[in-house]
């Protein structure tokens, strides 16, 4: 598939909660959608630990790399919430109190909650970030040139996620379409791939299921930008189980 029709993307999960299996996350998924929606190719996604010298690596060899790098997670106000720091020591910024974030986060916090400095460490943020509305609990992300920083929380995350998509820009439409073939994915390899060398263009990706109690086969998704020639794929794709047959 030509991805130079469309912007990339990279998506940086951080969390050891992620790792250590205590917490699925549910964030990837949305982005992937949405992005896709929007035209834009999400081509890598990494999961990686709370530490500051590991986030600097990967967000820099990802920003590098690809026209959007999106984090999530470690942006709260506990002691292992380290994002932050790393992003500032990306660009060699200083983290310092945004007063446009401080009072968002005032205004949405209970005045019955004290305002600790554990809760104002959300407004700390590198130096001349652009604030990402967060409608759910007032701490906002930001953005950094591509880099943009998220939350962990999902319900957070994807209010982030929605309002900053204003930012990013169009790529050309992505078509995709899900085959169902009653066939196993051996039975199909070699038409599968004589398939994909014909249409480089065109992204195809076999998926098998298997059940004891009902249908078994293969699942086929092809993707592509060309809606014409995905068509033609589609209809080569039906085509197999007669051939084989």
């Amino acid at each position: 598939m030509e991805y130079k029709k469309s912007p990339t993307a990279a998506v940086i999960v951080i969390g050891n909660e992620i790792l250590s299996g205590q917490t699925q996350d549910l964030n990837i998924n949305y982005i992937a959608e949405k992005l896709f929606e929007k035209g834009i190719s999400l081509l890598e996604a990494r999961i990686i630990i709370d530490d500051i010298e590991v986030i600097v690596r990967a967000v820099n060899e990802c920003r590098k790399k690809y026209t959007y790098v999106f984090t999530t997670g470690g942006i709260g106000p506990t002691h292992d919430d380290v994002t932050t720091m790393a992003i500032a020591k990306v660009f060699d910024l200083p983290v310092q109190r945004d007063t446009k974030a401080e009072k968002l986060l005032l205004e949405k916090y209970p005045r019955s909650l004290p305002y600790t400095e554990e809760r104002l460490r959300m407004a700390d943020l590198p130096q001349g970030a652009h604030l990402i509305q967060n409608p759910i609990s007032g701490a906002p992300g930001y953005f950094i040139e591509n880099v943009y920083v998220l939350a962990g929380v999902p319900n957070i995350m994807q209010s982030m996620f929605d309002n900053l998509l204003f930012h990013l820009n169009r790529g050309a439409q992505i078509f995709r379409k899900t085959i169902f073939i009653p066939l196993f994915e051996s039975q199909i390899s070699r038409q599968l791939r004589n398939i994909q060398n014909t249409f480089p263009d065109v992204e195809i990706g076999s998926y098998p299921t298997w059940h004891p109690d009902e249908k078994s086969g293969t699942h086929v998704v092809v993707k592509g930008h060309d809606e014409r020639k995905l068509s033609e794929v589609i209809d080569k794709i039906l085509n197999i189980p007669k051939e084989i047959s």
